[in-house]
């Protein structure tokens, strides 16, 4: 399993927002600027995760964007899987797409191991808990 790089690039742009909102709308060209990505692809990857539901749009003067939700009520894996889709390292692992050799696969358990373990991970994590990272490694920077 690969994260792509909207996925990633889902995944900052949800930390900047819960970073420098304020409670205010952040336009996605600051954004764009703080994080070093191109506006219009933030404007694919921010679409996406506005049909999902965790961010929305304010228009006009002091438009931009805001989480829907508070950072601590949002997972990585949530954020990852409206871009990603599954974060299945193999079709069958999660139900998909099996062959016709899936009741009498062993191989198939590995890799629902795998996904049971980046879920375990992906789902723990809060963007709440990267905001907290980010403090502590900017205060790490600063030392």
């Amino acid at each position: 399993m690969k994260i792509s790089t909207k996925g990633r690039y889902a995944l900052r742009l949800m930390l900047d927002l819960a970073l420098y909102s304020g409670g205010s709308a952040v336009p996605l060209r600051d954004v764009a600027a703080r994080q070093e990505i191109s506006d219009k692809y933030l404007e694919q990857i921010v679409t996406q995760l506005s049909r999902a539901g965790l961010v929305r749009s304010i228009r006009g003067a002091g438009g931009g964007y805001l989480l829907t939700r508070a950072p601590e009520q949002y997972t990585v894996g949530e954020i990852l899987r409206v871009l990603e889709g599954t974060l299945s390292p193999v079709s069958c692992a999660d139900g998909t797409d099996c062959c016709s050799r899936a009741d009498r696969c062993v191989t198939v358990e590995v890799w629902r191991e795998i996904q049971a373990a980046v879920d375990g991970v992906v789902d723990r994590i809060t963007l709440s808990d990267l905001v907290d990272r980010y403090h502590k490694k900017c205060a790490a920077q600063k030392a």
